[in-house]
Parts: structure tokens; sequence; C-alpha cells
């Protein structure tokens, strides 16, 4: 097996590792901060080679949570290959989902799976993960009847630079509550930072990575609200984030919250957002391993 690293990139919390032999085409990005290994895949078919190698590979990195975005034809695919279907991203592709197939590295089997009926099923459904989901979002809904008509603050949004970011990230850091470090998503998108502000205090950083092509977008909020007043000033700067990104032409965005995290899903919730999929022990809050809710939204039709 061949393994070269294309590009040192772990100023940005992230390695791109690109894998080639006659078998295995494979780009890795792996995210230093969550333990977690994205895997691009440039040559399609479940051979027991590319499992093996994602999977020494994740081993190797001291990666925890490794994950693909695939199309709707390849996820029998990822699914022999021991990945389990945790859910959806809607438009991810203009006008086509892209599909999310995870596996925990410590929980993967040893063999290839035999294909099944159940390949196209929920294989997520019931579990632990999705469960907490399910009881977070429960409680997240009776957050927003409880505080139904009470009004949101007036935000003011202004650009934030990459060292602005990385001041507030290191900030949320030492307080443990830093949901990111705003490290890129995929390849070659472009990320815009910004800060947002309220009366009171209230301050979040935020940022998108977009990819014009799909007209997709990956929004990323730094903290948590941690009560009502944060939880009603964060759901305004969401929205404003929403608005500016319908004025950048994104026809989607998505963003990944922690499963226990209610005051936050209240605030998406509130802007529209749904949950899409439910990824097991894809985020580190602080200390924790937390599982994570994919919540995602339509900005605007796609263009003809």
């Amino acid at each position: 097996m061949a393994a070269r690293n294309l590009s040192s990139t772990s100023s940005s919390g992230v390695d791109e590792l690109l894998f080639r032999n006659d078998a295995v085409s494979l780009c890795l990005l792996v995210n230093r901060r969550h333990r977690t290994l994205r895997i691009i895949d440039f040559r399609a078919g479940p051979t027991p080679s590319k499992r093996n190698f994602v999977l020494s590979a994740a081993k190797r990195e001291g990666v925890e949570k490794i994950f693909t975005l695939v199309e709707r034809d390849e996820v029998p695919t990822w699914t022999r290959l021991g990945f389990v279907r945790e859910g959806s991203i809607p438009g991810f592709y203009k006008r086509s989902d892209a599909w999310i197939l995870g596996a925990v590295v410590s929980q993967m089997s040893s063999q290839l799976r035999e294909e099944s009926d159940d390949d196209e099923g929920e294989d997520r459904a019931g579990s632990p993960a999705v469960l907490l989901a399910e009881r977070t979002i429960a409680r997240a809904r009776r957050l927003l009847r409880e505080g139904e008509g009470r009004p949101m603050p007036a935000i003011k949004i202004a650009p934030a630079s990459a060292a602005e970011l990385r001041r507030a990230v290191a900030a949320a850091q030492r307080a443990g509550r830093a949901l990111t470090g705003f490290e890129p998503f995929g390849r070659d998108a472009v990320r815009t930072g910004y800060a947002l502000s309220a009366r009171g205090g209230f301050t979040l950083h935020a940022a998108w990575e977009m990819q014009s092509c799909f007209g997709n977008s990956f929004l990323e909020i730094l903290t948590s609200p941690r009560h009502e007043s944060e939880r009603l000033a964060t759901t305004a700067a969401i929205g404003a984030l929403c608005e500016r990104l319908v004025e950048e032409k994104a026809v989607s965005t998505f963003t990944f919250a922690p499963a226990d995290d209610q005051e936050l899903c209240a605030a998406l919730l509130a802007n529209g957002f749904r949950r899409s999929a439910v990824l097991a022990r894809h985020l580190v809050v602080g200390r924790a391993r937390k599982d994570a809710i994919l919540w995602a939204k339509k900005l605007v039709a796609p263009e003809a």
C-alpha cells in the first residue's frame, strides 16, 4: 500500500491523507479535535482491502469515529463494509441528498457484512444515540412552547478574522464550552467567520463553509446557550446567519449539535432546522465524547 500525505493542514486541525494502490483510492480527512475521520472514496466497491485499510489508518491516527458521505446508490457498499446509515444531508449535492454512513472504530466487526434487505433500512432506529436525540428534541419543543411569544433581541453581525476566531476558540476551550475549532469539513471549501452580538453582553462566534458548485453550506457556532436569555439571542443569531447565507446564494445549510443539548436544539428548531441524522460518538465537547444530531435546513429552492 502506497501512502502519501498530500498536505500538512494541522494548523487548521485537520490532516488530509491520500492513499492509492491498484485496489484503493481514498482521501482521509482526520479531524484531530473530535478524533473523527471522513472518507472520500474515488473508487467504488465493497472490497476487503478498502475496509481493512480504512480501519488500520483510523487506529494508527488515533481516530474513534469514521464516516463517509455518499449518494444513495453507494449506501449498500458501505453497509457491507460495516458502516451504519446514520441519516442524510438534504440537498447536499444541490438536487440530491448525501447519505451519512458511520462506524465507531472500537465497535467495527472484523468481517464484511453480507448483503441483505436491511441495508436500505433505518439501521440506527432504537439505538441509544437516537433515543437520546428524541428525548432532547422533545424537551427542546417544550422549551419553545413555554417561551412562545417572547421577543427576540436585535442582533449585530460583523465579519470575524481568522485571528479573532482563533482567540474565541481558545477562550471557549479553556471554559470547556467549545463545540468546534472551525476545522474544515470538506476539501477546497471557502470559510467565512462572523461575530454576532446583542445587548447584555451576548457574543457568539460562528463560521460557515460553502461549496458553491453544490449550493450547500456547513454552519458552525462556537458555543451553546446556557440559559433562556442566551437561547433567545442564539436563536436570533442563527436567524441572522441564515439570512446572510441566502444573500450568499446558499441553497441549503447543515450543522451539528450535541445530542443532549436541549437549549441549542431549541434554537435550531425555532429557525426551521430539522433533524436529518443522528451520529454516534461524533463530537468532543470539553473532555466528553458525545453523540450528535445533524440539523439541516433548505434555504431556497435550487435554480433550474
